[in-house]
């Protein structure tokens, strides 16, 4: 069986629709793992940058990746690794604060990177990868 039988995109309206009909998916099931694309503060339903600073956006992100994670039949406790992307690590504090209530028990590894800019003018992104079914 080829790679490619072996993998599957995963679909939600519980997170955003790729930008602008952009060419990924919000997540690829394979071999065991769920690989979410990364998630911006939008509303799925509005498709808008949510309002509020980074604590707001910060929920927002982790919701949409909840809701990916969840159609993947995935959960946010079956995330081992995230990559935080911010445009302005003096955010840090904060961020994390929000971060901390979503991941309760064993934390996944993380990497945190300061960024020039991020899509629709959002201060935050989270990309994870999780085990899955």
């Amino acid at each position: 069986m080829s790679l490619a039988a072996e993998r599957h995109a995963v679909v939600t309206d519980k997170a955003p629709r790729p930008l602008a009909g952009a060419p990924y998916s919000q997540a690829i099931a394979s071999r065991g793992l769920v690989f979410c694309s990364g998630q911006i503060p939008l509303d799925p339903d509005s498709q808008q940058l949510v309002e509020g600073g980074i604590k707001e956006q910060t929920t927002q992100v982790l919701e949409n990746l909840k809701g990916v994670l969840e159609a993947a039949g995935s959960t946010l406790g079956d995330v081992v690794k995230t990559t935080v992307f911010m445009t302005d690590l003096g955010q840090f504090a904060e961020m994390n604060e929000v971060y901390g209530t979503y991941f309760t028990t064993v934390p996944p590894a993380r990497s945190t990177f300061q960024v020039a800019g991020l899509p629709a003018g959002a201060s935050v992104e989270i990309e994870c990868i999780a085990v899955g079914e």
